[in-house]
């Protein structure tokens, strides 16, 4: 009998307890977001292999338009503070059966990927604001 999500994040937590469980439903739901979008989008696809990258942008729109201006608070909550973070979550739900991997994924797909202040934050400060601060920074 398979175990259900939940239960696997239970089990996931007891020996890795670094994110809270909302990481990991954040991680499933923008791993189905980021699938219906390739499915759908302009260079659509059979497989559902995502790679790093493209699971990191997804998750990143996903989150924008799910959470909007939250997005950062409630990622903070979850202990999810880098990219690497998402790495991690991606490969504890691989080594639990809840995902499967390529032999050429890695952990490392999702090292550097974006700043979460950039990706979360920035996108919600005014124009004006940001360009002020630009303008200052020059001066």
């Amino acid at each position: 009998m398979s175990k259900d999500f939940g239960e696997v994040i239970e089990l996931i937590r007891k020996e890795h307890p670094a994110f809270q469980p909302g990481a990991y439903y954040f991680v499933r739901q923008g791993l189905d977001y980021t699938l219906r979008k390739l499915k759908t989008g302009e260079h659509q696809r059979e497989n559902n292999h995502v790679s790093g990258g493209e699971l990191l942008d997804g998750m990143r729109e996903f989150a924008i338009e799910q959470y909007g201006p939250m997005a950062k608070t409630l990622l903070d909550t979850w202990n999810i503070t880098t990219c690497d973070d998402f790495g991690k979550i991606v490969f504890l739900l691989v080594d639990y059966g809840v995902l499967g991997k390529t032999e050429n994924d890695s952990p490392e797909d999702f090292s550097g990927g974006y700043d979460f202040e950039d990706a979360f934050v920035k996108p919600f400060i005014p124009r004006f604001k940001l360009e002020a601060a630009e303008q200052q920074n020059t001066e």
